[in-house]
This record gives structure tokens, C-alpha cells and sequence, in this order.
């Protein structure tokens, strides 16, 4: 059944990315990057890992596409129906084939090898989320800080600009 379930998704993944690529709209191909998103949140899940899933969902699909939208909104980018670039597609298939069939060869190659099945016994008793927030609020606050006061300053100039444009 979890087999199963992982084609499905699976399936679902890789036709969302391609259709990220594929649409000619941009809002589109935005909603298909945030299908990819859950997908990916998806795995996650399957992997035993909730926080990352939740932090994929919130960080991801929800804020970052939001700011893509908003962006592509924002910009009202037209849509060019011309073919000047036809044979860049032909070069971004081949490569995209041939990373494919190398992803496909390393995968077979390496079913040989056996899962580890160590199992962290701190995880098992205080959780992964509580772990990981201890983490980052003890030894990694600092980075932490640095990176918020960042974003921050990322917000302020991007309404800067945007003021200067309306």
C-alpha cells in the first residue's frame, strides 16, 4: 500500500514539474510549483520527518509562492507566444533525459545496499520538533537572529524599490 501510494505521488510530482516548465502562463506554472511543494511535503511525511513536511508547507508552498505570485502579479509580465528560443528546449531535454537516466542507473545500482536501521533513541523520546527547536534556540540562535534581521532588511528594500516604480 505505502508503495502505492508513493507511485501515486510520485506521478503526481513529476507531471507538476513538468508542468512548472511546460505552461506558458506564469501564475500556471506558479500553482504547479506549489503542487510540486506538496508533494515534496508529502515525501516527507512518508520519511517520518512532520517538521520538515510543515515547515515545506509554510515556508514554501505558502510564503515564498506567495511572494512569487505577487511578484509576477506585480511585474504583469505578457506572455511571448513567439519560438525564438525552440532550441534551447531541444538542449534542456537532453540534459534533463540524460540527468534523468543517470538518477534512474544510480538508483538500480545502489538497491544492493541495505537500509540503516539505527534509530535515535533522544528522537524517540522527546520528538524530532522539540529537538530541533532546542537546537536552534540554544546553539544556533545566533544565525537565527542574523537571518531574521536579514530577511528584514529584505522587505524594507524591496518596498523602497517598489515605492520609487509607483
Amino acid at each position: 500500500m505505502e508503495t502505492l501510494f508513493f507511485l501515486i505521488v510520485s506521478i503526481v510530482a513529476i507531471a507538476s514539474a513538468v508542468m512548472v516548465i511546460a505552461c506558458r502562463n506564469p501564475i500556471n506554472s506558479a500553482l504547479s510549483l506549489i503542487l510540486t511543494f506538496f508533494c515534496l511535503a508529502t515525501y516527507y511525511v512518508m520519511l517520518d520527518a512532520p517538521f520538515l513536511a510543515a515547515v515545506q508547507v509554510m515556508v514554501y508552498a505558502g510564503a515564498i509562492m506567495v511572494l512569487i505570485v505577487f511578484t509576477i502579479m506585480l511585474l504583469n509580465i505578457r506572455i511571448d507566444a513567439t519560438r525564438r528560443h525552440s532550441h534551447m528546449i531541444f538542449f534542456g531535454s537532453i540534459v534533463g533525459f540524460a540527468t534523468l537516466f543517470n538518477t534512474v542507473y544510480i538508483v538500480m545500482k545502489s538497491r544492493a545496499a541495505t537500509p540503516a536501521t539505527t534509530v535515535n533513541v533522544e528522537a524517540l523520546k522527546a520528538g524530532h520538533t522539540e529537538l530541533i527547536g532546542r537546537e536552534m534556540f540554544t546553539n544556533f540562535l545566533l544565525p537565527f537572529e542574523i537571518t531574521s534581521i536579514l530577511l528584514l532588511v529584505a522587505i524594507v528594500g524591496a518596498v523602497v524599490i517598489a515605492k520609487k516604480k509607483i
